[in-house]
């Protein structure tokens, strides 16, 4: 074998391994945590668990009990979150108050709170603007509050596109 010759010997091996790896074993990118998800898109979902479970962390730090997500908390906040996006305004009182809500659904609840915002795309954007709000921050650290529900709805044709509504309730 000339000399030339046992040199690319390990060289073509080489080519020959690489070629069997398949992109299934190649490492992947790390996942962006879902509070960074744009959720300005059709169909995108706010992470209700991811939310509950950041919103509980900071109710901790803070000495005080973390959050239960509720079904049906969680249907009233999609129901005003989508009712806010459809008429393109950002108010509690767009479907009634709170209560007349709450009480639509069969819920009594001695103490329950609302935030409401838009135009923040992410959910780690919504929760800093709360935080940041004294009367928002009142609410995420309501004494009594035991349960949550927590919902984004997309309007692209709106001013703000991404409507939130978080309802925390006993």
């Amino acid at each position: 074998m000339s000399r030339s010759l046992r040199f690319l010997a390990p060289a073509a091996a080489l080519l020959a391994l690489a070629s069997c790896t398949s992109e299934s074993r190649l490492p992947k990118e790390p996942e962006q945590p879902s509070f960074y998800r744009s959720l300005a898109a059709p169909n995108a979902r706010v992470d209700a668990q991811a939310a509950r479970e950041m919103i509980s962390l900071y109710r901790g730090n803070n000495g005080l009990s973390a959050l239960a997500l509720d079904p049906t908390l969680q249907e009233a906040a999609q129901a005003q979150a989508s009712a806010m996006a459809s008429a393109n305004s950002l108010s509690h009182e767009v479907r009634g108050t709170l209560d007349m809500r709450l009480t639509a659904r069969g819920m009594r609840s001695v103490s329950a709170a609302e935030n409401v915002s838009a135009g923040y795309h992410t959910l780690a954007e919504a929760f800093s603007g709360w935080r940041q709000s004294p009367p928002h921050n009142k609410n995420l650290l309501m004494k009594k509050a035991t349960r949550m529900g927590i919902a984004t709805a997309y309007a692209p044709n709106a001013k703000y596109k991404v409507y939130w509504a978080l309802i925390l309730a006993d």
